[in-house]
């Protein structure tokens, strides 16, 4: 019965790695999914607030209650998986796709974040989406792997 113990001990302490290769990659499958559903919620829920990128507007000046400046502030960090593609496409050059759905991800959830923040708003103008910061494609920061994205607009608040 020992032995058997044993084995089976050995047999995991053999492909250690590969275990842990596969839990990194599953956990990062898992919470890019969990991640995309709430957005696709909030989204929804948002849906009331309409953005705009133009930068005039024109509103009647008795229906306007309030205007501000709200913004939307995300980080996001990629997971092992996506550095280790990231690593190799940085060698033999081309698009980092495996950012890519991690940019949109960021993206949304900054517009997002932005939304919430304009309460109960009308309408968001003058919407700008940037991304001051694309980390682990350069050398600077390879071994960290994010992205930042920034979005901001002027939440404009109107009689009904």
């Amino acid at each position: 019965m020992e032995s058997s113990a044993l084995e089976v001990t050995a047999f995991f302490l053999d492909y250690a790695n590969l275990f842990l290769l596969l839990f990194f990659l599953l956990c990062g499958q898992i919470g890019e999914r969990r991640h995309y559903r709430s957005i696709l919620a909030r989204e929804k829920a948002l849906s009331r607030i309409s953005t705009t990128t133009l930068k005039n507007v024109n509103f009647p000046a008795e229906k306007v209650v309030d205007v501000r400046m709200v913004c939307g502030h995300v980080v996001l960090c990629a997971d092992g998986f996506r550095r280790v593609l990231a690593f190799f496409r940085g060698l033999f050059g081309g698009p980092v796709r495996s950012f890519e759905a991690m940019l949109d991800r960021a993206r949304r959830e900054a517009l997002l974040r932005m939304k919430e923040e304009a309460g109960e708003a009308s309408m968001i103008v003058s919407v700008r989406v940037e991304t001051p910061s694309v980390t682990g494609i350069d050398n600077t920061y390879r071994w960290w792997g994010g992205i930042e994205v920034v979005a901001y607009g002027t939440a404009v608040t109107l009689k009904d």
